[in-house]
């Protein structure tokens, strides 16, 4: 650094200039039309400016059913190839995760158990043996490990979600095993908040039945809502809701395997003003987990259509399930809701595939919602179903009354610092009192610029590295001291004081930012904010304990011919 005095006081009055700049439109409300550099403000936490909490409860359950399923499946085709002779393998009724399976005869059952224990050793037990039946399931630990992993990537899909939606430092965390925490500070359209998070944008790919016709599906529907006295809409029903009500009711009527979902007419406001009908396979297993990317982009006349593009696996499943299909039609659902159901006309090899979503309706709002559509399939489709179990719109009340008790108490803390300072340590005092109050202007600058949270936890480091800004004020001021009690000259003094004191200062904060770091990576929320605040308020502390002070000393003992700086 350089020892010309000019030059670093000009460095700390552009620091101080610039730091003021930033910090302007936390105090002075620019217009839109004003002109300033930067009008960001002060991000602050959701226990201190309020907002959204959410608790989310997440059907692991349901994923182990599917599991089961597909393990159904696989096993039936597993069995066939071994000649093992099964005469029907399903999910039991009381129980959907575990699998009853009949075989045809006592060598059967020998056989079947060989398979399991040689190859799922540590994956599926043998519950018990009845006759021909054996019951089977998942251990316990890959039923765990499961749950945990569709937590964990729930919580990683509402992350992406909640990061396309650009809310600061979100708090997203496992409440238990089946339930997740979110917390959005400062949100400000809670309703889009909400959709965006509840969305389950659950893309699935679904070839459609033609085994009930479409006059007969309808009036099916028709004496299941008349039976059960409901409808879409009515009493509050939701769509989804509906949906799984009209399925069960349904049983028996439909094939197995099948499921009715709907698509909203282009002509229709709402699916509540109008829906079509659709018989759709359920086990087509392709769905939006093998999903790369989605954008919107202008179809043949101009036309928003969301394309997205598959995975290797994702393509070579949906060439093989097109092949399979030529001339029948195949459901593009979003959400258990139809968005185009094309009729393959051959197989479809290509990486890409489009949602239409149909001409003829206001632009803008086909624009939006190409946009919404795209925007939720990039942020990843949910392994499991949410529900919202409990909902929150967290007030400023009590963040204010915690500003108030934390402005006083750092006001008291501050003015105690600043007072003992300057009576115990005089000039050399007054100089440290500058220089925390500098601290505290580029620490609040910093954030300011960075779109930082400030949370409570944040504002408890900024009292934490002005007490240490202090520390290594006084160890610097300590060690000239020791240097002026030798009787070295003041100039001397100064130099050794501060080149004497730099390692240990330098020593005990980057151990307190290797710290703060960690806490930076692994923590989330207000523990992120605390490691945020300390980490920049260590770093304007060093600079403004080991430099500006130096500057400002050097200034009163060169320029202003100060003698004696120090109380010896």
């Amino acid at each position: 650094m350089t020892e010309n005095i000019k030059v670093r006081f000009a460095i700390v009055i552009a620091a101080v200039l610039l730091a003021g700049a930033w910090i302007a439109p936390n105090f002075i409300d620019f217009k839109e039309g004003d002109w300033w550099f930067s009008k960001k403000k002060m991000v602050y936490g959701l226990d201190i400016q309020g907002g959204l909490h959410l608790v989310m409860g997440v059907d692991t359950h349901g994923i182990i059913v599917e599991k089961t399923v597909r393990l159904s499946r696989s096993l039936r085709d597993e069995l066939k190839n071994r000649n093992v002779g099964v005469e029907s393998i399903s999910p039991q009724n009381e129980d959907k995760t575990i699998l009853d399976i009949v075989l045809k005869s006592d060598v059967d059952v020998k056989s079947l158990k060989s398979y399991i224990t040689d190859t799922y050793p540590a994956t599926i037990q043998i519950l018990e043996t009845a006759g021909n039946r054996v019951s089977l399931r998942y251990f316990d630990n890959v039923i765990r490990d499961q749950k945990q992993q569709v937590i964990n990537q729930a919580i990683e899909v509402i992350r992406n979600r909640i990061d396309e939606f650009g809310v600061a430092e979100p708090s997203i965390s496992a409440q238990g095993s089946e339930r997740i925490l979110v917390q959005l500070p400062g949100i400000q359209d809670a309703v889009r908040a909400k959709e965006l998070i509840n969305r389950t944008a659950r893309l699935d790919f679904r070839i459609v039945s033609r085994d009930v016709e479409q006059a007969k599906l309808a009036e099916f529907i028709d004496s299941a809502e008349k039976a059960g006295n409901y409808a879409l809409g009515k009493d509050g029903l939701r769509y989804s809701a509906y949906v799984k009500r009209l399925n069960e009711d349904l049983k028996g009527k439909i094939p197995e395997n099948s499921l009715v979902v709907f698509q909203k007419p282009e002509e229709a406001a709402t699916l509540e003003a109008g829906k079509i009908p659709y018989l759709v396979m359920s086990d087509t297993d392709l769905t939006g987990d093998q999903l790369e990317d989605a954008s919107v982009h202008p179809g043949e006349y101009g036309e928003p259509e969301v394309v997205f593009s598959f995975s290797p696996d994702g393509r070579r499943r949906f060439g093989e399930i097109t092949e399979k299909n030529v001339g029948k039609q195949m459901a593009i659902v979003l959400d258990e809701i139809v968005q185009s159901a094309p009729v393959i006309q051959g197989k479809i090899a290509s990486s890409s595939a489009r949602i239409t979503l149909g001409g003829g309706r206001d632009y803008q709002k086909t624009v939006n919602e190409a946009n919404f559509i795209a925007t939720a399939l990039r942020a990843g489709a949910l392994p499991a179903n949410l529900e919202q179990l409990e909902e929150r719109t967290v007030g400023p009340n009590l963040g204010a009354d915690s500003i108030a008790a934390g402005k006083k108490a750092t006001l008291i803390g501050v003015a105690l610092i600043f007072l003992f300072m300057a009576l115990y340590y005089r000039t050399l005092g007054i100089v440290a009192d500058i220089a925390l109050s500098l601290n505290v202007l580029f620490l609040l600058a910093i954030l300011t610029s960075l779109g930082a949270t400030l949370t409570l936890p944040g504002v408890a480091a900024i009292a934490l590295t002005v007490g240490m800004a202090v520390d290594a004020n006084i160890i610097i001021f300590e060690r000239i001291k020791e240097e002026l009690r030798k009787g070295t000259g003041t100039s001397a003094a100064i130099k050794d004081g501060f080149s004497n004191a730099f390692s240990s200062i330098f020593d005990a904060n980057i151990t307190t930012v290797a710290t703060s770091l960690i806490l930076m990576y692994y923590g989330t929320g207000p523990v992120r904010g605390f490691a945020v605040s300390l980490t920049i308020g260590i770093v304007t502390s060093m600079f403004t304990a080991v430099f500006v002070s130096r500057v400002l000393i050097e200034i009163l003992t060169k320029w202003f011919k100060i003698k004696n700086i120090a109380a010896v």
